[in-house]
């Protein structure tokens, strides 16, 4: 579930890039969020803290990556609050804040890069 996009006037809209520009953005930010993942996880095994193999666990709402890039780019077009990007993409507003800030450093990165 996410933002469903019509077009490319609608795309513009709600990411500020046009599917061009996410396509091109998309491979990166996979292999950055891949790389954070992993990096994650080796902290988890070395330190002992790890109760889960890595990929254990419940998964989250957005399977692939294709779903998250759109959250987070939404967000820094338009700014909403929690509650209203909570509402916009199906989750609470806590759940909301904490993905963004989750995926915001790694956007950052993506365009950084």
């Amino acid at each position: 579930m996410g933002i469903q996009v019509r077009d490319e006037r609608q795309m513009k809209a709600l990411t500020g890039l046009s599917q061009a520009q996410f396509d091109d953005l998309l491979p990166v930010f996979s292999n950055i969020y891949g790389a954070m993942l992993q990096q994650h996880d080796a902290e988890g095994v070395a330190s002992g803290t790890r109760r889960r193999k890595p990929g254990g666990g419940t998964k989250g709402k957005w399977p692939t990556m294709t779903e998250k890039l759109p959250f987070v780019l939404y967000y820094d077009k338009t700014y909403p609050t929690f509650d209203v990007l909570g509402t916009q993409f199906a989750m609470a507003r806590s759940k909301a804040n904490e993905n963004l800030h989750t995926l915001s450093p790694i956007l950052y990165d993506t365009l950084v890069s």
